[in-house]
């Protein structure tokens, strides 16, 4: 198998950008792009570390970012695993890249950026929820915001095929697998809806 090492090779294998694939970048918030991320209430948030890469789905039940500016938005960090590999990405390395999603919509936006963390309370307590807030806030500064072509959600039909969770394993089963039974199994997954319904926010 032979790879391809150089960009002369790889762009001699594609077409040129269209126009409008260029034109469609901006350097902060335009009304259209605001709208749209508001409208998210997912998006992944990718970050580069020196252990390697990551990738994190972040969620709220309304916009899962806040706008400070045209050029500032602003995610809480809720409660998950603790494992912190997005933060300590974002502490030794401040590149991010956020993919929005909205159901039902084929497209995707994406902002490209750096980040910074803070515990400053002023911001927190803006994300307040049922008197929980979150231990800290990515704060993102925009180097750029395009649209994702639909063809990917489309290929996949995302938002259109049926319920495929139904075949898919626990993850109590793939707990159970890793740790080699030590960990996981039904009991996890009995005990997760009540244990997630309490850490929620």
């Amino acid at each position: 198998m032979e790879f391809i090492e150089d960009l002369e090779t790889l762009e001699g294998l594609y077409g040129t950008p269209a126009a409008p694939s260029l034109r469609k970048v901006a350097a902060r918030l335009t009304p259209l792009y605001r709208k749209w991320i508001m409208a998210s209430r997912l998006c992944v948030l990718s970050t580069v570390g020196p252990e390697g890469v990551d990738g994190s789905p972040r969620g709220d039940d309304g916009p899962v970012v806040l706008e400070l500016d045209d050029r500032t938005l602003a995610m809480p960090d809720w409660r998950g695993n603790n494992r912190l590999d997005s933060l300590r990405n974002i502490v030794r390395d401040p590149r991010v890249s956020l993919m929005f999603m909205v159901p039902g919509s084929n497209n995707v936006v994406r902002v490209n950026g750096t980040a910074r963390l803070t515990a400053d309370t002023t911001l927190t307590e803006r994300f307040g929820k049922n008197g929980k807030r979150p231990a800290t806030v990515i704060v993102v500064d925009i180097a750029e915001v395009y649209t994702q072509c639909a063809r990917a959600l489309i290929r996949a039909r995302t938002w259109n095929s049926g319920d495929e969770s139904t075949n898919l394993p626990t993850i109590g089963e793939i707990l159970a697998e890793a740790s080699s039974g030590e960990e996981g199994g039904a009991r996890y997954d009995q005990e997760w809806q009540a244990r997630a319904a309490k850490t929620m926010w």
